[in-house]
């Protein structure tokens, strides 16, 4: 139940942070406000995940899935440049998250 927890907290972190990129700085209400309920969901179910993941492992899960997601939304949705080492950075974020998962860290 953690890894969905872990999971649930990390999609709310992205749907937030795509709400930040379109409330223009803060200064767009409905955007503005989907920002500060999807963080308050995602911190909620990032705390209880680390009721039974290792805090390291959580965290650096959390926000790589974040990171990676984040750029390649960027790239897709945003127009936002793509080259070779924002690719690579982005597949080691991969490989990354993969060596975390693979190597334990609780639940």
């Amino acid at each position: 139940m953690s890894w969905l927890f872990l999971s649930v907290a990390i999609a709310f972190e992205i749907v937030g942070t795509v709400a930040m990129k379109m409330s223009d700085g803060m200064t767009r209400l409905w955007p503005s406000l989907a920002v500060v309920a999807c963080y308050l969901v995602a911190f909620a179910m990032l705390a209880q995940a680390l009721r039974e993941i290792e805090v390291g492992v959580a965290y650096a899960i959390w926000s790589a899935v974040g990171t990676a997601a984040i750029a390649a939304i960027g790239i897709w949705v945003f127009g936002e440049s793509l080259n070779f080492l924002k690719l690579a950075g982005i597949l080691l974020i991969v490989a990354g998250v993969v060596s975390l998962r693979m190597s334990g860290g609780g639940a």
